[in-house]
């Protein structure tokens, strides 16, 4: 039997294996619709190798942009399957439940970094530190999740996104895609087939904890649009800035992640009014998944 029985997926698209050019990532594009048909059956093989090995409840949520991306009637109906995102407890992804452990699948490297179409939260920010190391997502996310007791056991992204979660969480276990030699060499099956073996094997990875890095934390945000952009973002949220560099200091890493979502993705009116601009943010999301059912059926002929 597997050591971890309960887990949840966090899925995303850049590291995906349909996702090979900006386009793929974007919204309503041609380019995006063969994206989430391959993201979608990279969850799926992952799901069901995952019960196969014994797991007992399966929580994918979606990651990437809308966090409509997933076709969920193409992924084992045992698995729980969200779209969207919440408010809390975890930011974006609401209540982890009884989850045991998370697997990430198809993360990006971190803003800074030269890894396949690099971000951390919105490629708006070109460069971003903590306390001198570069913050990629999977940190973010595992150290929202650790207060539920989620262990990370796996992460699949380019070779820097692995890089990046193996020296952020020791012990993590991880299976790159390699997309420098193009799509036409691509062997899409058997990387997938990899795939899912790769993460029915890490429910035996014990040796990696919860990830609760201890504070201070010190930030830099080097903002891709210049000074002007980090300093209206900067008074807009009372945060410090030095030319295109927005300057945060939290002792909580739950604060930091706080702030960085409020940068990012908020004004002062838009967090005030949270639910109305998370339950429009979400309906945009449902609308792009009923344009991409839609695609697939005149694709498929019926």
């Amino acid at each position: 039997m597997p050591f971890f029985k309960r887990v949840l997926i966090v899925a995303d698209i850049e590291g995906s294996s349909g996702c090979w050019r900006y386009e793929a990532s974007a919204f309503k594009t041609p380019a995006w619709v063969g994206a989430c048909i391959a993201m979608t059956r990279d969850v799926q093989a992952v799901v069901k190798k995952l019960y196969a090995g014994g797991v007992r409840q399966v929580i994918v949520k979606d990651f990437h942009r809308t966090g409509y991306n997933l076709i969920p009637e193409w992924i084992d109906p045992r698995a729980r399957v969200i779209g969207g995102y919440k408010d809390g407890p975890v930011p974006g992804i609401g209540d982890p439940g009884t989850s045991e452990a998370v697997l990430y699948l198809g993360l990006h490297a971190a803003s800074g970094s030269q890894g396949f179409l690099a971000h951390t939260l919105t490629s708006r920010i070109q460069h971003l530190e903590v306390n001198g190391n570069l913050l990629p997502e999977v940190a973010l996310f595992s150290a929202s999740l650790a207060p539920f007791g989620v262990r990370p056991i796996f992460f699949s992204g380019c070779p820097v996104a692995c890089e990046q979660a193996q020296r952020a969480i020791p012990g993590i276990q991880v299976y790159p895609i390699d997309k420098s030699a193009g799509r036409e060499r691509f062997a899409e099956k058997r990387w997938r087939e990899g795939l899912a073996a790769a993460a029915a094997a890490s429910l035996e990875n014990s040796r990696t904890d919860v990830y609760a890095p201890e504070g201070p934390f010190r930030a830099v945000l080097t903002m891709r649009d210049g000074t002007r952009a980090a300093k209206k973002l900067a008074q807009r949220w009372g945060f410090d800035h030095r030319g295109a560099q927005i300057l945060l200091s939290r002792n909580r890493y739950k604060a930091l992640y706080r702030d960085l979502i409020r940068i990012c993705y908020l004004t002062p009116m838009a967090e005030r009014l949270l639910p109305l601009a998370l339950a429009a943010t979400n309906l945009r999301g449902r609308a792009g998944l009923a344009w991409l059912r839609r695609q697939v059926i005149r694709a498929n002929g019926s």
